[in-house]
């Protein structure tokens, strides 16, 4: 691996792609320590300090920190990936979107194009109701986060954290042109790594005062070690079904013949289900931050079961992982659009009737790795609450930001890889590390 990093300067292209993406999440981290006008952040700090548990948490986490400081950047590029998925759940709605997707080249830009309204729409929206939103706020101590209010810091609120967002996704745009790809997913990972030297200082800070013990923080890390190597196991993983192509003659050539497979990922919905989950569980307790506990103690009844660490939340956070696991694996996954394919290409997986047949096999087998996969992603994302709650571990490990972070990482590195390899060069693992995916 050492030798594949030292290649890295010898291919121009691709120290340049480095450093390009290098310089532009730079100018991300910047952006997000550039205030909002009309918050006091000091009281906006102690809002947010009191509140990690809810929706405004678990926002942060994504942006970067930038919500918490309410900064230009405060909305992150959430707008952006829920608009993905809201036209990416359209597609199966609208058959204009549908049609679009199968075009190729045209139809993707034309969705990206819809994509960016979508994003600004969003942006607009969300942008409103941050606003109204600070202006109810105040800290623990009594102090308004917005001294002074109205349509004035309102409107200033939303043109700010829209352009922010536009500008975010210019960046990641960028990224993917010009950089070494992936800039949507770099920005996430970049703003949830920034956090990760805080966590680092803090633990050793809780080691000198005798808090953990040596002993306990080897196990720890030993454990860390093991959980990512499982992480990068699965998120590798494939079911691989066998494709045989029948021979054809055009003209005076011969095509097809050959053997070939069509990989299934174990965990096909990516993080995109315990994102959804999070959303869910968190709502609640987001909502009774605004209402008062003495005129509705029956959602406070509720957020106390919906507590971290309780086993109701623990449960109910299961259930919807195995939910947006299917539901998002059904969308994202159409079997019968892959048999009718296979079989106006000459194909068919032996000893399955093309059409209807191959259809109902590829579904089965899906359906048994998605619950594999479920299963996987459940275990990940419960990891925290056991650390913290049950094993008193003073740090956060796991859950969605870890499957974000490994995911990301091992994209970056195969784009490193091909780079490499097509230039003759070295990889990172002389045995083809990115082969599998």
């Amino acid at each position: 691996m050492l030798g594949g990093f030292q290649n890295i300067p010898k291919i121009p292209e691709l120290k340049k792609k480095i450093l390009f993406t290098l310089f532009m999440l730079a100018v991300y981290r910047v952006g997000c320590h550039i205030p909002t006008p009309g918050v006091d952040s000091a009281a906006l700090a102690a809002f947010f300090s009191a509140r990690q548990g809810t929706l405004f948490g678990l926002f942060d986490m994504f942006s970067g920190g930038a919500l918490s400081q309410m900064s230009v950047m405060a909305l992150g590029i959430m707008p952006y990936i829920s608009a993905s998925i809201i036209l990416e759940l359209l597609t199966v709605v609208i058959p204009y979107l549908e049609r679009l997707k199968k075009e190729g080249e045209q139809g993707r830009k034309k969705i990206v194009q819809y994509t960016r309204y979508g994003t600004v729409i969003l942006s607009v929206i969300q942008g409103f109701g941050i606003a109204v939103g600070l202006e109810n706020m105040s800290s623990p101590g009594g102090a308004m986060v917005v001294p002074a209010g109205g349509w004035g810091f309102r409107m200033l609120t939303v043109i700010t954290l829209t352009a922010g967002t536009a500008f975010l996704m210019w960046l990641g745009e960028q990224i993917t042109e010009r950089g070494i790809g992936n800039g949507i997913s770099l920005i996430i990972f970049a703003g949830i790594v920034a956090q990760f030297p805080v966590a680092v200082a803090n633990t050793f800070r809780l080691m000198g005062t005798g808090e953990i013990t040596p002993f306990f923080m080897v196990l720890i890390l030993a454990l860390m070690i093991v959980v990512v190597g499982v992480i990068v196991f699965v998120e590798r993983g494939q079911r691989r079904i066998p494709v045989q192509y029948a021979k054809r003659v055009v003209g005076r050539k011969m095509y097809g013949g050959q053997a070939t497979h069509l990989p299934l990922k174990v965990n096909t919905a990516g993080v995109i289900p315990p994102i959804f989950a999070s959303s869910i569980i968190m709502f609640p307790a987001t909502i009774a931050n605004f209402l008062s506990a003495e005129e509705f103690p029956w959602l406070q009844s509720i957020v106390n079961y919906l507590d971290p660490g309780h086993f109701v939340y623990s449960l109910i956070y299961v259930v919807f992982i195995f939910f947006f696991c299917y539901f998002y694996t059904a969308v994202h996954f159409n079997p019968v659009d892959v048999a009718d394919n296979m079989k106006r290409s000459g194909g068919f997986i032996p000893g399955i009737r093309p059409g209807k047949n191959t259809a109902e096999y590829i579904d089965r087998v899906l359906t048994r790795i998605t619950f594999s996969g479920a299963i996987y992603v459940s275990a990940i994302c419960i990891l925290p609450n056991i650390l913290i709650y049950q094993l008193n571990v003073p740090f956060y490990f796991g859950g969605t930001a870890l499957l974000i972070v490994v995911g990301v990482a091992m994209d970056t590195t195969n784009q490193i890889e091909s780079h490499m390899l097509t230039r003759h060069y070295e990889g990172f693992m002389k045995k083809g590390f990115g082969k599998a995916r």
